[in-house]
């Protein structure tokens, strides 16, 4: 089992979110809440709305998300489906824990209350440079006060 941290579309509530509990596409277990321990920029970018988590450390905000579980067949699914390596990057970042539900092995339990994990989140270094001066966000919600909305992809 991977874990893999999702502060977008893939989180609960959220317009993809299907696709994590859909078990045809593989196992994904929700573990907790947390935020990236550096800050990054999360924007909200293209034609379709898309959350983009900029790959440039040390910039933007502590990005919020979810914490999953994941097994290879999920994880196959999620870097298909997140255009890996083209569009997004699957890369380790280091996620401080806000709230733990997860119940796994004791290195999970220690890493867990130690407050940081590790976890893949997509993220991208392959961006158009005028996405850098987009608004910046610490959370994403697709129906947020932004008012872009998030354009599902059978709808595009």
């Amino acid at each position: 089992m991977a874990r893999v941290f999702v502060y977008g579309t893939l989180k609960k509530g959220q317009p993809n979110y299907k696709h994590m509990i859909n078990t045809a596409k593989g196992l994904a277990k929700f573990q907790g809440r947390g935020h990236t321990v550096e800050k990054y920029p999360l924007v909200i970018a293209g034609k379709y709305n898309i959350p983009y988590m900029l790959n440039i450390p040390g910039t933007g905000h502590h990005v919020a998300g979810e914490i999953y579980s994941v097994d290879e067949q999920m994880l196959q699914f999620l870097d298909e489906f997140e255009g890996c390596p083209d569009m997004y990057q699957r890369t380790l970042m280091r996620i401080q824990v806000v709230e733990w539900e997860g119940k796994g092995g004791t290195g999970e339990a220690r890493a867990a209350a130690d407050g940081v994990l590790e976890c893949f989140v997509y993220s991208t270094a392959t961006y158009p440079p005028e996405w850098v001066g987009l608004p910046y966000y610490d959370s994403y919600d697709s129906s947020g006060k932004h008012g872009l909305s998030y354009i599902l992809r059978e709808s595009r």
